[in-house]
């Protein structure tokens, strides 16, 4: 590392070769028209895209490798850049330096919160993505031309980003030592170029197609296998599933991968009575991370053998085998992120009456889909939590009275979970949110906040309304949080845009970044 580039004309496809330290020269760089060099210096870049170069310079290689990595997932049409898929990838491709009594997903982490606190990564507020700095691309992306690229690429491994115009592939695509294959639109008669690639370590396909080949499992290297938009009614061998909407159930065999540490079957976003797995899941002892799957009677009662779980993501809660998930998962004692998902949980269904339950002592990120008769009285206590979000709750009290002292809440998601038209200044007190820095609203009731007191939210940097069409007054106090940097209103009504240019502008003047999705009458 860092990287050099290719980009193959035929079709969008990008290469990128991991340069070995030290074979940089000074007559290599990234090719930039005047143009554009021009613009830079016009805008004051050049010398944040020189600091830029110079920090990425000092970085250890580790850092480095990271960094040039997290470009390629992070980059093109890829959308899954979520913090913790980018995690898993790193740890695929052998990045992540081990560290005796610390768990490698941790470190992964820690790596990208680092990159992140010197402004080299950035974490989207929505769904967690990541995202490399402009300057990157301008300061350490080496261009290389065919022929040069053709001779590096024999002996250094290659990351492949592919969407396909039409069925061929690049000359000498077998030949290469791809590590890393992400293809978008793939076509089925591939299938035997892909199965042909030894050294694949991670393969992310986004696709159409009904089935996997039994030759897929000839890629012996391979650690992270990523399959969306698939059809599939069966499935051979799997890692991570999402949006296979026709996998109804997975076959008993995936219990052979005795190693398997991370099994996801799809996201929260993803509604869906989630995916059953047979009996025997208990049995995968190093599983950390398990999403999307249907919480039957059977399966509940064995996540407690999971004692390594730090993610679980279960759907389709309901009463009829509440009682023993939640007795499992009260015994998950390194659990960290726990999503509970009615079933159908949008269209109005309640989740089973959560006052028996009482969770982990680590639960960090928690998430509540479906209705609530009232708020837990657990959820106030719950005082490592740093994310949660709460979905079709349809609470008729007001939750921030309640959620207001959590001491280390950062990321607050309240989706069409409070049936009100108001929110009153009497929702929250003076030093309610110390630590809060995202709020999300998304409210069809809501017309009016009407005060924040001062002291309250005093770390908020972003406030979004979501699909809050009837919302005609932003909250007076909004000028006083001198912390706040970004303000969304996905649908602006046409009321509440004339007093913000008008005679309220004077609330969000201070906010650097003001946008909206539609302006609507």
């Amino acid at each position: 590392m860092p990287l050099f580039h290719h980009f193959y004309s035929d079709a969008l496809c990008h290469f990128y070769g991991e340069m070995p330290s030290g074979t940089r020269t000074t007559t290599e760089a990234h090719v930039i028209p005047s143009s554009r060099v021009q613009q830079d210096e016009d805008k004051g870049e050049t010398s944040s895209l020189s600091s830029f170069k110079s920090n990425y310079e000092k970085l250890p290689h580790y850092l480095k490798s990271c960094l040039d990595y997290c470009y390629v997932v992070s980059n093109k049409l890829v959308m899954d850049k979520n913090k913790g898929n980018v995690v898993r990838q790193l740890l695929a491709q052998g990045l992540i330096p081990e560290k005796p009594g610390e768990i490698m997903e941790d470190t992964a982490e820690n790596i990208i919160n680092e990159l992140i606190g010197l402004e080299m990564l950035h974490e989207g507020y929505i769904f967690s993505q990541i995202e490399v700095s402009e300057f990157y691309e301008k300061s350490c992306l080496v261009e290389v031309e065919e022929q040069d690229f053709v001779s590096k690429a024999a002996t250094w491994p290659i990351h492949a980003y592919i969407v396909p115009f039409g069925e061929d592939l690049p000359p000498n695509f077998k030949s290469l030592l791809i590590r890393s294959l992400i293809i978008e639109f793939y076509f089925p008669r591939r299938w035997q170029t892909i199965c042909g690639l030894q050294f694949l370590l991670v393969l992310k396909l986004m696709s159409l197609v009904e089935y996997l080949p039994d030759e897929v499992g000839d890629l012996v290297h391979l650690k992270y296998l990523y399959l969306t938009r698939f059809k599939m009614k069966t499935l051979p061998q799997t890692l991570h599933l999402a949006n296979c909407s026709k996998l109804f159930q997975v076959p008993v065999e995936i219990y052979n991968i005795e190693q398997l540490r991370h099994l996801l079957f799809a996201d929260i976003f993803e509604y869906g009575d989630g995916i059953r797995v047979p009996r025997g899941i208990g049995t995968l002892a190093n599983l950390q991370t398990c999403t999307g799957v249907y919480a039957s009677a059977g399966i509940a009662s064995e996540l407690s053998s999971l004692t390594q779980l730090r993610t679980l993501h279960v759907r389709g809660v309901s009463d009829d085998h509440a009682g023993e998930l939640f007795t499992s998962i009260i015994k998950l004692e390194n659990l960290v992120s726990l999503s509970l998902i009615a079933e159908q949980p949008d269209e109005g269904t309640f989740l089973p009456e959560l006052e028996p339950f009482s969770p982990p002592p680590h639960l960090q990120e928690l998430d509540l889909c479906g209705g609530l008769v009232e708020m837990p009285n657990w959820l106030p206590s719950v005082e490592n939590l740093t994310s949660l979000q709460l979905w079709y709750s349809n609470l008729l009290e007001e939750p921030f009275s309640v959620l207001q002292f959590l001491p280390k809440l950062e990321h607050l998601t309240l989706w069409e979970a409070y049936e009100a038209k108001l929110i009153d200044k009497e929702s929250c007190e003076a030093g309610g949110f110390q630590k809060l820095k995202t709020l999300i609203i998304a409210s069809r009731n809501l017309v009016e906040w009407t005060e924040i007191v001062n002291g309250a939210f005093p770390s908020l940097r972003r406030l979004r309304f979501d699909d809050c069409d009837e919302l005609r007054f932003l909250p007076e106090g909004l000028q006083n949080i001198s912390t706040i940097q970004e303000l969304y209103v996905s649908h602006l009504h046409g009321d509440l845009a004339r007093r913000l240019n008008g005679k309220e502008n004077y609330k969000i003047k201070h906010i650097s970044k003001f946008y909206w999705r539609e302006e609507i009458s």
